[in-house]
């Protein structure tokens, strides 16, 4: 099918307060007479802005290794089970769109869906990849279609979720029976310290908390792992000691946190490790680490 008949073919729920159904046309959207660049749905409030998305970006950006290291998961994890030869597929909480690329070079033939929550980020999207389409809405009020999706990838968005188990619900919804949700998400309950506290954390999770809500809603586990564990004794030491940080000054709290990322960049030993964990994850499944990976199938 060719890919823009299949995005125009696609069910893109109304606007609030509109009854036209919107039109793909290429780059941007129809809405009756009006082109939109993204289509934006109810959010509600969260705390959640784009001063911190920018915060985040700004001292991580695209190329810290195991941002790298996770988009590679991701992409493998959704090259061995989507098996559909022109799937659907949704990013929630694409950001500045560095994974939403990645899959577009291993899917050409896909309809690929970028969503996030805050909606600065993705009008800076839109103007970089206007022929893709962009949706902001609230995970817990998804507008999408039931059964419309292949496959969703949802990395690091559920501890920033208060009702995760709601939100793995909706992402069970708009799956198609068969569809896959490649999920990541921070590791380690007893961890929680002024990085998780600055960008809103709900939680870190354990592998076993994880599995537990993600069966709840209804899906299979087809594959878990964990990310960063050869770095895990550091990342251990650092997480103890930013402890001290919590409930302090949010500016305190940024120097800390940007300290942390800039230490950890552009470090050789580092990458050439989280190199060697990927080849050694091929063929093993990691019981702790930095991140909880999770492959689920919608049964």
């Amino acid at each position: 099918m060719n890919i823009k008949i299949r995005e125009q073919n696609y069910n893109w729920p109304a606007l609030p307060g509109r009854t036209e159904l919107p039109i793909w046309v290429g780059e941007g959207f129809e809405v009756g007479s009006e082109k939109l660049p993204l289509l934006a749905y109810e959010t509600g409030s969260s705390g959640w802005s784009d001063g911190l998305t920018s915060f985040h970006e700004e001292h991580a950006e695209s190329d810290h290794f195991i941002d790298r290291a996770s988009r590679q998961h991701a992409i493998e994890q959704l090259l061995r089970h989507v098996v559909t030869p022109n799937p659907a597929i949704l990013e929630v909480g694409c950001s500045s769109g560095f994974m939403l690329q990645v899959i577009r070079e291993q899917f050409p033939q896909a309809l690929v869906i970028g969503s996030d929550y805050v909606r600065g980020p993705l009008e800076a999207l839109t103007a970089k990849i206007p022929d893709l389409p962009i949706l902001q809405f609230n995970l817990l009020k998804c507008p999408l279609p039931t059964a419309s999706l292949d496959a969703v990838v949802a990395l690091n968005v559920l501890e920033h979720i208060e009702d995760d188990a709601q939100a793995l619900s909706q992402l069970h919804r708009i799956l198609k029976p068969g569809g896959v949700a490649v999920l990541e998400v921070p590791a380690g309950p007893k961890l929680y310290d002024v990085y998780d506290e600055l960008l809103l954390h709900y939680r870190r999770y354990s592998r076993r908390g994880l599995a537990q809500i993600v069966k709840a809603a209804g899906f299979e586990i087809v594959e878990q792992s964990h990310l960063g564990v050869f770095m895990y004794p550091g990342f251990w030491l650092v997480k103890q000691r930013n402890k001290r940080f919590l409930s302090r000054e949010k500016a305190l709290q940024q120097q800390v946190v940007a300290s942390n990322i800039r230490s950890t960049k552009n470090k050789l030993p580092l990458e050439v490790a989280m190199k060697l964990e990927m080849a050694i994850g091929q063929k093993i499944q990691y019981p702790f680490g930095i991140r909880c990976l999770m492959t689920c199938r919608k049964v």
